[in-house]
């Protein structure tokens, strides 16, 4: 029951994400089919920085301000541990030291 729940909410996240995708896509699509940029036009996803540090997103209209330095060091104290992250990284760093074989074997190969 618990892989069902893990696996609907996945999947759910995912295909919201690609609503707003679609989205974007189709006011981009308006934009370049008036040839100008309508300000009546809102944008699905807009992030801006502000003048003092702060980050400022609106997602269909509704704006959030978030302070990244108060976020990261609320996420520091907190010890937060991305899986996914650590993973991609392991992941990145083999596939560069397997090309960079590959590549000094080729390359020894060949002179």
């Amino acid at each position: 029951m618990i892989k069902f729940t893990l696996k609907s909410v996945v999947l759910t996240i995912f295909l919201l994400c690609i609503v707003f995708l679609g989205m974007q896509t189709a006011q981009q699509g308006l934009i370049k089919m008036k040839g100008y940029n309508d300000p009546s036009i809102e944008h699905v996803i807009n992030v801006s920085k502000t003048s003092d540090g702060q980050v400022e997103a609106a997602v269909l209209g509704s704006k959030k301000v978030v302070n990244i330095d108060e976020k990261q060091q609320f996420l520091e104290k907190r010890k937060a541990f991305n899986f996914f992250s650590s993973l991609g990284q392991s992941l990145a760093e083999g596939v560069k030291s397997t090309i960079g074989k590959a590549f000094k074997a080729t390359h020894h190969l060949l002179n």
